[in-house]
């Protein structure tokens, strides 16, 4: 199974903090979109590229890049790179 298998075979485990659903809205500029659930739209896109590196995955998808742990399942953050 590869990354993106893992991820998808665990997408209601996926979560974040209080702190992380300010700081995710704030990063990719949501406002009444719920953060968790426009993450987990990102991470099933069938273009979606998820990697692992050290103890987190990256979803990449355009420019947004949403950070999940891969032990807790635990979204970080999400940027929109240039």
């Amino acid at each position: 199974m590869n990354e993106k298998e893992i991820l998808l075979s665990n997408l209601d485990r996926i979560h974040t903090t209080e702190m992380g659903i300010e700081r995710i809205k704030k990063n990719l500029g949501l406002i009444d979109e719920d953060a968790v659930e426009y993450c987990i739209k990102i991470i099933k896109d069938k273009d979606c590229i998820v990697t692992k590196k050290g103890k987190n995955w990256y979803a990449k998808l355009g420019n947004c890049e949403i950070t999940v742990n891969r032990n807790s399942y635990t979204i970080i953050t999400a940027h929109k790179k240039n």
